[in-house]
């Protein structure tokens, strides 16, 4: 199998937040390195389906996917009522959070080369773009999805490299996630249905006695396709089958 070892690829040459930036409401950071790519199966279309290949790229192609759909939302959102009439906190945040997800798409594209999927074609006739609960809905839904996705894949990675880069990115997803929540209820930047939240066991003192882990929750490949193929045209559908 041929490895191809990518040159560093210096942040300040991907889209980057005005200095009115994201991290002022989150503290979060882009460090992206180089890239170490394995080879993979040639790009193939089952049952209309554009399959993502296999091994380390199959992989990186599948969060180029995700990105892609996650920066043309952003994109749409700015063109919306909801956005043209929102104050200058939440545009701000919109903005950063649109070149984030497209640094992030950016990134992918550039480090996969002639190994990239193609562009894909989005269908979001479901959102309403002027209403700012069913953006923000929408928003919860990608960053949530971004964040498992990227939790369920990193058992795939070959590369310690390519498992460093999606530790970084996934991150960044997570906060950008954190902050949709906030936005849409004061306080409530984590649930259940994400995190498996840890209950401290009432009547003990020993520190660390209780249930649940504290961990993000993750999805397989074949789950996450299934809700982000509803957001995307026929041609541009999405299969991972080398990823049970």
């Amino acid at each position: 199998m041929t490895k191809l070892l990518l040159p560093l690829e210096p942040a300040d040459k991907l889209p980057s937040p005005s200095r009115r930036s994201f991290l002022r409401y989150t503290g979060a950071g882009m460090a992206i390195t180089g890239l170490l790519l394995a080879g993979c199966d040639d790009d193939s279309e089952d049952d209309n389906r554009l399959d993502v290949g296999s091994g380390d790229t199959g992989v990186l192609n599948y969060a180029y996917a995700l990105e892609q759909l996650e920066a043309a939302f952003y994109a749409r959102v700015k063109t919306g009522q909801y956005y043209a009439g929102a104050n200058a906190a939440e545009k701000q945040i919109l903005d950063d959070l649109a070149l984030h997800e497209l640094a992030h798409a950016n990134f992918f594209k550039a480090a996969l080369g002639g190994s990239a999927i193609k562009a894909l074609e989005p269908e979001f006739g479901a959102i309403n773009f002027d209403s700012r609960d069913a953006v923000l809905q929408a928003a919860q839904t990608f960053e949530d999805l971004g964040v498992a996705a990227y939790n369920g894949a990193g058992r795939y990675i070959e590369s310690a490299a390519n498992l460093v880069i999606a530790g970084k990115i996934v991150s960044v997803e997570a906060r950008h996630a954190a902050l949709i929540r906030d936005l849409r209820g004061y306080n409530t930047f984590v649930g259940g249905d994400v995190v498996d939240l840890f209950t401290p066991t009432s009547a003990t003192s020993a520190p660390g006695a209780g249930s649940g882990t504290g961990k993000e929750k993750s999805k397989r490949p074949a789950e996450v396709l299934e809700a982000a193929n509803q957001y995307l045209k026929e041609g541009s559908k999405l299969s991972a089958r080398s990823f049970n």
